[in-house]
């Protein structure tokens, strides 16, 4: 039975627990399978609260290392991988690995000093306001109001004249690519996407029992002829398309290229879905200025102001905005009031547009540093990527476990494949590490390895 040593380990007895835990996985003291003692053992064997015990494993269970079956116990994850990357204080556990975690797409931290400054400059402004006292109820018709206008005005930054009363808060993107393919598709109904597509959609397709169509794409997303066929091929009525900065590939649609997927969507009666999270990035007019009355957009603040900030927006004019909007429950009973409060308030005061400045600066220099180390580098001036798109020279069938190998944590090509065999590529995420400086360790591993920039 393994019973760890909790000397000279976290003062937090259950977070002491959990560095054990992680530390035995890693040496191999404890393997994928591995039963674990009861609750009740462990905390008999160590002397603490059968409670401290249940926290412990409900922590390390959030940081993928164990899962617990009703009648069977609980079990070391197969998947658990380097350990100690989900130690208590990770970026120093990842250090210690000599693991640098490019696999997250979050955005850049300005670090912890300024984004600890920032929210409690805004907590206290709300206490002295009196706005604290409603946060743990649900959220009043005046704090919706204020958040749909708070969203208009985040959308009227991306060139969109929309109404707040055409402005639906969420509880981020993915609460609102629900939402909408809730209120579009019935179970089966065929969806087109990309090619290559970001997970969130292929998780909310799973659930949704939703089969999804890739269309084939270009360094400009995706291809107008292949979405005619597609649409033509499958009779979808809904595409869900990211045409800013697109999840994986870093593909940014140019003008001539939106107004021939407009034309082709309005030509086969599409309702279009556009993701946005990366629009303040790419700093391009969003695609839904093209189609006011069949394109839902679907934005959020997560992935250009700060990703733990839970709150986005469903806009437009469309039907679907109007049948989500007949469905409070799905969108709006969800708000967390504090988040609300914070966005609203970051929105206003100009914070949210400070950060997505500086976080267009930082992404720019971690670009140039990407360009500069990797071949194959994209001619002429592409825009600057959150995200770059590379090719790895190997035949091993998961490209991300030579990386493993190498210390790098990166996302194989499998996880963003739709209809094709994936190819031998990689998403690195450039605003993952945690500085610069770990960035350009983290490329001139990926440059020893052979890694080369994908078209």
């Amino acid at each position: 039975m393994w019973v760890p040593d909790l000397r000279n380990r976290h003062p937090v007895r259950y977070l002491a627990i959990v560095e054990a835990l992680a530390e035995a996985i890693a040496r191999g003291a404890l393997r994928p399978g591995d039963r674990l003692p009861t609750h009740r053992e462990l905390a008999w064997r160590l002397g603490v609260n059968v409670s401290t015990v249940t926290r412990a494993y409900v922590e390390a269970t959030r940081r993928h290392l164990i899962s617990g079956e009703v009648g069977r116990g609980t079990f070391v994850l197969s998947e658990s991988r380097e350990a100690m990357l989900f130690g208590l204080d990770s970026p120093a556990a990842a250090l210690a690995a000599r693991t640098i975690d490019l696999s997250v797409n979050i955005p850049a931290s300005p670090g912890d000093a300024v984004d600890a400054a920032e929210i409690e400059a805004t907590l206290a402004d709300l206490a002295a306001r009196q706005r604290l006292g409603g946060t743990l109820g649900h959220p009043s018709a005046a704090l919706i109001a204020q958040a749909r206008i708070a969203g208009a005005t985040w959308l009227a930054a991306r060139g969109l004249d929309i109404r707040p009363g055409d402005v639906i808060p969420t509880a981020g993107a993915q609460q609102a690519l629900l939402a909408v393919l809730l209120a579009l598709c019935r179970p089966g109904d065929p969806v087109l996407v990309e090619d290559l597509t970001f997970p969130g959609i292929k998780a909310l397709a799973r659930q949704l029992a939703l089969p999804l169509h890739g269309v084939a794409t270009d360094g400009e997303g995706i291809l107008p002829d292949a979405l005619d066929r597609a649409a033509r091929a499958t009779s979808a009525r809904v595409v869900v398309v990211v045409p800013a900065l697109q999840n994986p590939t870093g593909a940014t649609m140019g003008a001539a290229r939106q107004q021939a997927v407009a034309e082709i969507a309005r030509q086969r009666g599409l309702q279009v879905i556009e993701d946005d999270v990366y629009g303040m990035l790419a700093e391009t007019p969003p695609l839904a200025r093209l189609l006011p009355e069949t394109c839902t957009i679907v934005t959020s603040l997560s992935k250009c102001v700060a990703g733990g900030l839970r709150f986005g927006v469903i806009a437009g004019t469309s039907a679907a905005v109007r049948a989500v909007a007949a469905e409070p429950q799905t969108t709006l009973w969800p708000l967390a009031p504090l988040m609300i409060e914070i966005a609203c308030r970051w929105l206003e005061d100009g914070t949210a547009q400070r950060r997505v400045r500086w976080q267009r600066e930082e992404i720019a220099a971690r670009y140039r540093l990407a360009r500069r180390a990797l071949p194959g580098r994209p001619e002429g001036d592409p825009r600057p990527s959150p995200h770059v798109w590379l090719t790895l020279p190997t035949e091993d069938p998961d490209p991300a476990a030579l990386c493993r190998r190498a210390g790098l944590e990166v996302v194989p090509a499998a996880t963003f494949a739709v209809t094709r065999e994936p190819p031998q590529r990689i998403r690195v995420s450039l605003t993952a590490a945690a500085s610069r400086a770990d960035l350009s360790r983290a490329l001139d591993r990926l440059h020893r390895l052979g890694a080369a920039w994908s078209r």
